[in-house]
C-alpha cells in the first residue's frame, strides 16, 4: 500500500513542506528568509513573521508539485521541536488546521532526527545508498553538535554533545568579528580554499569522552585577531584567507577526532554526518579521506537536505506512521526536545 506523508518544517527560518510516497521524493518545496543578513543572525520575531506569510503558498506549491491532491495524504508530519518556539508555532498550528479540515492523521517530528534521517530519502529517478544499523551520525550545525548512534528506526542514543558553542555557532561568530556576511559558514569555506591551513594554530579543546566544545577554540581566534591587529589595523584583511583555512581546519580536526573515536569505541563501520555544516566542503573531503583510509563507508547527504527541509520530516514522519504513533490536536510546539 502506498503511504504518501506531507511534511512541514519550521523550526528556524526556513520555511518548508515536501511530500514523499514511500519513502521517495515527490516534493521539496524551501521558503529562505533573507531580512536576516542585515541584522547578522536570526531575528525570532521577524522569522515567525515570515513563516505566517510563506506557509501556505509553500505547501500549496509542494502540493502541486507532487502532483496530487490533499485528499491523496495519509499523514501530516511537522516538526514539532527543537527551534525558535514563534517559528516552531507556525508550522504546529498549520498542520493542526489543515488535519482538521481535511480530517488527516498528525504525526509530530524531532527536527534533529530529521536530519539523521534525510540519509534515508530516495529520488524518483534512483534508490540512493543508505547507512546500514547500527551507524554513528555527526549531527553538525549551527544549534547542534552531537555524535549519535543510530541503531535503528527513530531508536537513537546521543552519546556526544556540545558542552558550549556548537560548530557553526564557532563558524558564524568568528566569520561576524571578520566582518564577513551572514551566515559565515559558506563565506569560510569558500575563502579557505585559498589560504593555508597550517598558517595560523588555535587552541584545540580538551573534553573527556565523546563531548565537544568550541567556546576556547572561538576565544583561541579571537586573541589571535586583537593581538595582530594591534600591530597592523589591516590583518584580517591581508590574511583573510588564511585565517579562514586555518580556522576551518581547526573546527574539522576536533569534530573528527571525536568522530574517530567514537566509531572505534563502538565498532561502527558506517559513518553519515548531517545538519548545515554538513554542506562544508572541507568537512565532507575530511570525513570521506579518513573512512577511506580505515575501511569505513562515508555517508555524505545531497547538499539541499543539509539546510532545514521538510523532506527530512516527512522521512521520520512515515518511520511513525509506520509504527502507528499519531498525534493529537491538544500537542503544542517544544523549542527544546
Amino acid at each position: 500500500m502506498d503511504i504518501t506523508i506531507l511534511g512541514i518544517e519550521s523550526s528556524c527560518d526556513d520555511t518548508s513542506a515536501a511530500v514523499i510516497r514511500n519513502g521517495v521524493l515527490l516534493s521539496n518545496v524551501i521558503a529562505s528568509q533573507a531580512v536576516h543578513v542585515k541584522y547578522g543572525g536570526v531575528v525570532p520575531e521577524l522569522a515567525s513573521r515570515a513563516h505566517q506569510q510563506n506557509i501556505i503558498p509553500v505547501v500549496d506549491t509542494a502540493i502541486k508539485e507532487a502532483g496530487i491532491t490533499a485528499d491523496k495524504i495519509d499523514a501530516i508530519a511537522f516538526t514539532r521541536g527543537p527551534g525558535l518556539l514563534g517559528s516552531l508555532l507556525v508550522g504546529v498550528s498549520f498542520a493542526k488546521g489543515l488535519a482538521l479540515a481535511k480530517d488527516i492523521p498528525l504525526v509530530e517530528c524531532n527536527h534533529l532526527q530529521g536530519h539523521v534521517f534525510s540519509h534515508f530519502i530516495d529520488m524518483p529517478d534512483r534508490e540512493v545508498a543508505h547507512p546500514a544499523f547500527p551507524f554513528l551520525c555527526l549531527l553538525v550545525s549551527g544549534g547542534h553538535t552531537q555524535l549519535i548512534v543510530v541503531r535503528g528506526p527513530l531508536e537513537m542514543e546521543i552519546v556526544g554533545t556540545t558542552i558550549d558553542d556548537a560548530a557553526g555557532e564557532a563558524f558564524d561568530k568568528c566569520a561576524k568579528v571578520m566582518g564577513l556576511p551572514y551566515p559565515g559558514g559558506p563565506v569560510i569555506d569558500r575563502l579557505a580554499k585559498e589560504g593555508n591551513p597550517e598558517r595560523f594554530a588555535f587552541a584545540k579543546p580538551r573534553v573527556d569522552g565523546f563531548d565537544y566544545s568550541f567556546s576556547g577554540l572561538k576565544t583561541s581566534f579571537l586573541y589571535t585577531l586583537r593581538d595582530h591587529v594591534a600591530e597592523n589595523p589591516n590583518f584580517i584583511e591581508e590574511n583573510k584567507a588564511d585565517l579562514c583555512a586555518s580556522l576551518q581546519k581547526a573546527i574539522i580536526d576536533t569534530l573528527l577526532n571525536k568522530l574517530i573515536k567514537c566509531a572505534k569505541e563502538y565498532g561502527i563501520k558506517d559513518i553519515a554526518i548531517a545538519g548545515g555544516v554538513s554542506a562544508n566542503s572541507g568537512l565532507r573531503q575530511a570525513v570521506a579521506e579518513a573512512c577511506r583510509r580505515r575501511g569505513w563507508r562515508a555517508f555524505l547527504p545531497e547538499l539541499k537536505f543539509t539546510t532545514d527541509n521538510a523532506a527530512m520530516i516527512a522521512m521520520v514522519g512515515l518511520y511513525h506512521y509506520n509504527r502507528g504513533e499519531f498525534t493529537s490536536l491538544d500537542i503544542a510546539p517544544s523549542a527544546k526536545m
